[in-house]
């Protein structure tokens, strides 16, 4: 079983609440993580990837603008984005990180969406609550 789907699984969720939508490479993550918080249909998006590094420079190039679309997407949409995409050196790092050796990479990113999407609730309310209490003059 998928550790993310796992940890969401076991914070309450519903099977029918999640979606998973994969893309052709780690690239595309931004395009698509902007598109779905835009729908205005999901409470958070888990963004998880791989980057193994090559022998171009081509590996930082994706990662830099993978790392900054995720961010952007999080902030022109308000819904908060987990970032999950690995970038390793090599293919033994990659699975280490992915919950062999260094925990699973997945099951953090989904957990720190529940908790993104709790404080979010949470700093909702209170706003809520405390432009209820003003009086006008």
């Amino acid at each position: 079983m998928n550790l993310g789907l796992d940890a969401l699984r076991r914070s309450g969720c519903r099977k029918e609440d999640i979606a998973v939508v994969r893309v052709p490479g780690s690239f595309e993550i931004p395009s698509q993580s902007c598109t779905l918080a835009g729908t205005g249909k999901y409470d958070a998006i888990i963004t998880l990837g791989c980057l193994i590094r090559g022998e171009t420079t081509h590996y930082e190039h994706i990662a830099t603008e993978v790392t900054r679309g995720i961010g952007q997407s999080a902030q022109e949409t308000g819904v908060p984005h987990t970032y999950g995409v690995l970038t390793c050196e090599n293919l033994e790092q990659a699975l280490d990180r992915a919950g062999l050796k260094a925990g699973n990479k997945g099951f953090e990113a989904a957990m720190s969406a529940v908790e993104m999407v709790g404080l979010k609730r949470r700093t909702a309310t209170a706003s809520k609550s405390k432009r209820k209490g003003r009086t006008t003059r």
